[in-house]
C-alpha cells in the first residue's frame, strides 16, 4: 500500500489590512462619532430615553455678526428622541450615518455623499422598512451629524460632485500632483470638493485678483479670451450655486493668499442669492460661515442700471414672475443687505424694471463684449456693490 502522505500544515489567517494612519482631525472625529455612540448606551445604562438636541438649520436661528460679517448659527436646538415614534426612525438614520462615517475613516477611505446612501440603505431585518427612501432623506441626516459632532462633512470622510473649474496664475499641489492653472486648456483645473490644505496646497501665486462668474458658459468666454492672461487673475466658476469646494477655495484663495474676488453674477434674484452666499455664508450652513464666507467679495454685474448703461435691446428681456419678485423683496430684507442703500436701490431697480437680465445678454454688443469691456472697466471704475 502507498503510504499516507502527512497533510500540509495550514498558516494561521493573519490579518493583512494595512494599519491606517490617522491624522489628528481623524482621531477628533472619531472620538465625536463614538462619544454619539456613547451616549446611548449611557442612556439606556441610567434607563433614560436616549435623545440628541441637534442646532436647527434655517433662517429663524441664524444671526448675521456685523462684526465679522458673516451669517452666524443661534443657540437653538431640534430634539430628536429614540422613544418618539414621530423621530425614531430620524434618530437610528442619525446614528447610521454616524456608523457609516466611523467605517470610512477606519479603513481611511473616502465616499461621495450619494456612496454613503447606498453603503447604508437596506432593508431591515424582519420588516419592509429601508433605511432610507432615497438620497433626499440621507443628505439632511448627514448635516445633522456635522453640527451635531461639531465637524465638517470633509472630516466625514465625504465629498460631493466635483463642480466649478478654475484657470490662471497659481501653481497648487493637489494630492501630491503639481497642478501649473495656466496650463490647463480649455477645460481648466477641476475643483474638487475636498480643499482642504491637507489635500490642496498653493505653492505659487502671481495672480492679482480672482474673477467668479457664476456659470461655466460664461467661464469659457473669459477663458477662450485669455481673460486671466491679459488681466493677470486667476478664473473661476461654480456652475450656477457653487459648491462649498467652491466656495471654501475662494475663502482660502482670499484669507490665505489675500486675492480679492469680484463675482460676474446675473441680474437677477438668484444672483443675489448666490453672492449673498459667497460673502456671508448659507443659511442652512451657517456652522460653516468662518471657513466659508468671504465679507470683502465685490458684486461686479450685471447690474439693473446695465439696461440703458450697455444700451441693450429689448429682446434680451427676461420678465420677471411672481416668484422673483418675491425671492427679492425677501433677500432685500435680509439683515446683512437691509441697511446698504446701494443694494436697496438696486433690487429696487431691477423690480421697477419688470425684468431681469442675464450675464450673456452683453453678447448682444459683441461676443467678447463681457471680456473686453465690460468687466475691464467695471474694475477700472471701481464700480461694483459691496
Amino acid at each position: 500500500m502507498a503510504k499516507k502522505k502527512a497533510p500540509k500544515k495550514v498558516a494561521p489567517k493573519t490579518d493583512n489590512k494595512a494599519k491606517v494612519d490617522l491624522s489628528k482631525k481623524d482621531v477628533y472625529t472619531l472620538k465625536q462619532i463614538v462619544g454619539l455612540a456613547d451616549s446611548v448606551v449611557s442612556a439606556a445604562g441610567r434607563v433614560r430615553d436616549p435623545k440628541m438636541d441637534i442646532p436647527t438649520r434655517s433662517l429663524s436661528n441664524v444671526r448675521y455678526n456685523k462684526t465679522q460679517r458673516i451669517i452666524e448659527m443661534g443657540k437653538n436646538t431640534t430634539g430628536r428622541q429614540l422613544f418618539n415614534l414621530n423621530q425614531a426612525k430620524s434618530y437610528m438614520q442619525t446614528m447610521l450615518v454616524g456608523s457609516g462615517c466611523k467605517k470610512l475613516i477606519d479603513e481611511g477611505k473616502s465616499t461621495s455623499i450619494r456612496g454613503l446612501y447606498y453603503l447604508l440603505k437596506h432593508t431591515i431585518a424582519g420588516t419592509k422598512e429601508e433605511t432610507f427612501a432615497d438620497q433626499a432623506e440621507s443628505d439632511p441626516v448627514i448635516e445633522d451629524v456635522e453640527v451635531l459632532l461639531n465637524v465638517l462633512r470633509e472630516e466625514l470622510h465625504l465629498y460631493a460632485q466635483k463642480k466649478g473649474d478654475m484657470v490662471g496664475n497659481i501653481v497648487l499641489r493637489d494630492k501630491g500632483d503639481e497642478i501649473d492653472c495656466s496650463r490647463m486648456g480649455s477645460g481648466g483645473y477641476g475643483i474638487p470638493s475636498i480643499v482642504e490644505p491637507e489635500t490642496i496646497e498653493f505653492l505659487k501665486c502671481d495672480a492679482k485678483f480672482v474673477l467668479h462668474v457664476e456659470k461655466g458658459t460664461v467661464w469659457q468666454r473669459f477663458n477662450e479670451d485669455k481673460f486671466w492672461k491679459t488681466h493677470n487673475c486667476i478664473l473661476t466658476h461654480g456652475g450656477g450655486q457653487p459648491s462649498r469646494g467652491v466656495r471654501r477655495l475662494l475663502s482660502r484663495l482670499n484669507n490665505e493668499l489675500k486675492l480679492p474676488i469680484y463675482c460676474v453674477l446675473d441680474n437677477d434674484p438668484w444672483g443675489y442669492y448666490i453672492y449673498s452666499v459667497i460673502k456671508q455664508g448659507s443659511i442652512n450652513l451657517a456652522y460653516e460661515s468662518k471657513r466659508m464666507a468671504v465679507p470683502e467679495a465685490k458684486f461686479i454685474g450685471l447690474r439693473s442700471i446695465d439696461y440703458e448703461r450697455c444700451n441693450l435691446s429689448p429682446s434680451v428681456q427676461i420678465t420677471l414672475n411672481d416668484s422673483d419678485r418675491k425671492r427679492a423683496k425677501q433677500i432685500a430684507s435680509y439683515p446683512w443687505f437691509e441697511q446698504k442703500k446701494l443694494w436697496q436701490k438696486e433690487i429696487q431697480k431691477m423690480l421697477d424694471n419688470g425684468f431681469k437680465l442675464e450675464v450673456e445678454a452683453l453678447i448682444s454688443q459683441g461676443v467678447s463684449y463681457v471680456t473686453e469691456e465690460y468687466v475691464p472697466a467695471r474694475l477700472a471704475e471701481r464700480s461694483w456693490l459691496d
